[in-house]
């Protein structure tokens, strides 16, 4: 159960070829409309065929794999090639009355189906909470007049540069689909930092520019300011790490090395400096002089600040910063004054069978003051923050009710 409640924070069978179609990049490999499970209507995989996109490293031992529905639909492929990616379409995704269509973007470590679709599809406490509902945010706005579409990712944890690059896409794709000039787009965790990313154009040289095609961004849980809690706990989070501890997450450590039941074991390739979480290595920032760190915590220093401790070595928090954290390259982009931006925030650290963050206001893994953070944010139109954690905000009647109160 840890494995699962980690990774959703870290935090969809047959298919036939069909021609390229809506943007010169996208080529459309194949449609399904039949047996899709969780309310979906129809399912397409595309793959962006831009030079840049290439192969990413899976973590070792198959945990980062796709499993269920959403290997199915990339073709039975565990380990999809990243630059393939799935559309979603709710019933009502061409005939909802209302005129912009929305995109919802899923975080890291979860799919569209357990994001938006069915947070019950990993049982009890697999929602943040002891009881998770079996429908979520696309049958909640579908059934408002609501034109819902999803995206869904091939690397779980994958370079937020080729997500921002398939969520834009996404929107072209929508944009054509519908006829509509505009998108929403509600960004969940991961997917709001990434979706911040397109509209402000941070991008490889390979990368597309933002289109002015996005009406409002909605950001749910975003880290805006990095976090740095898998730094600032790494102790407890290791033990569900390390296969040689009996851990399986699928989510990256702060150490390269550590002792399991009296042995060192090194496990580079788990870690944050590893290449199998860039997306995690991305959204790093330190919150040190902020939030004093919590120094009765096993090797808490060597952790944060890099060293050897007595049961762990690493870097620490700020070579895997300077290897490739995005936060100050997004802030220093902008979003554009034409984009308004609303962020809803948790402030509830009470993730079952986790270790919360407890050093200051958060909702479990994001500070509060990194998701209502505004630097770089020409236009914030709204902000609201909910007695909920971090993965209730995706769900949640009342989250559900103030993002449709934004949509408008």
């Amino acid at each position: 159960m840890r494995r699962i409640l980690v990774t959703l924070i870290l935090l969809l069978m047959f298919a036939s070829p069909l021609p390229a179609y809506a943007t010169s990049s996208v080529t459309l490999e194949a449609t399904y409309t039949s047996g899709l499970e969780n309310g979906w209507a129809k399912v397409e995989r595309y793959r962006d065929t831009s030079s840049g996109f290439a192969a990413e490293a899976y973590p070792p031992g198959g945990v980062g794999d796709q499993t269920g529905q959403t290997q199915r639909l990339f073709g039975g492929v565990a380990e999809p090639h990243s630059s393939r990616f799935l559309l979603y379409q709710a019933p009502g995704a061409l005939t909802g009355s209302k005129p912009v269509p929305v995109l919802l973007v899923h975080g890291a470590n979860q799919t569209a189906d357990q994001a938006w679709a069915n947070p019950n599809v990993l049982g009890a406490n697999g929602c943040g909470s002891s009881s998770c509902p079996s429908t979520g945010l696309m049958q909640y706005l579908d059934g408002r007049g609501y034109k819902v579409f999803a995206i869904g990712f091939p690397h779980k944890t994958g370079d937020g540069y080729y997500w921002s690059e398939q969520i834009g896409d996404a929107v072209k794709l929508i944009k054509a689909e519908t006829g509509a000039s505009q998108v929403d787009v509600v960004g969940w965790s991961k997917g709001a930092f990434n979706a911040r990313m397109y509209v402000s154009s941070l991008r490889r040289s390979w990368g597309t520019a933002y289109a002015g095609d996005v009406r409002r961004l909605i950001l749910v849980g975003g880290p805006n300011k990095g976090f740095d809690w898998g730094f600032r706990h790494g102790w407890s989070h290791d033990f569900a790490i390390y296969p040689q501890c009996g851990g399986s997450l699928d989510a990256p450590a702060p150490h390269t090395a550590m002792v399991c039941y009296g042995l060192w074991y090194d496990e580079t390739q788990l870690s944050y400096e590893g290449t199998a979480f860039p997306g995690g290595r991305q959204m790093l920032y330190r919150w040190d002089d902020v939030y004093p760190l919590p120094t009765t915590e096993q090797d808490w220093y060597t952790t944060y600040y890099g060293g050897q401790g007595y049961y762990t070595s690493g870097r620490g928090i700020q070579y895997s910063i300077d290897q490739g954290s995005l936060v100050q390259p997004l802030i220093d982009a902008g979003v554009p004054a034409s984009v308004p931006v609303y962020e809803l925030c948790g402030n509830s650290p009470t993730m079952p069978l986790l270790h919360n963050e407890h050093t200051g206001p958060s909702d479990g893994a994001v500070f509060v003051a990194s998701c209502t953070n505004t630097a770089g944010i020409a236009n914030r139109a709204a902000s609201a923050t909910l007695p909920l954690n971090h993965l209730q905000l995706g769900w949640n009647s009342g989250a559900e009710a103030q993002v449709a109160s934004w949509l408008g």
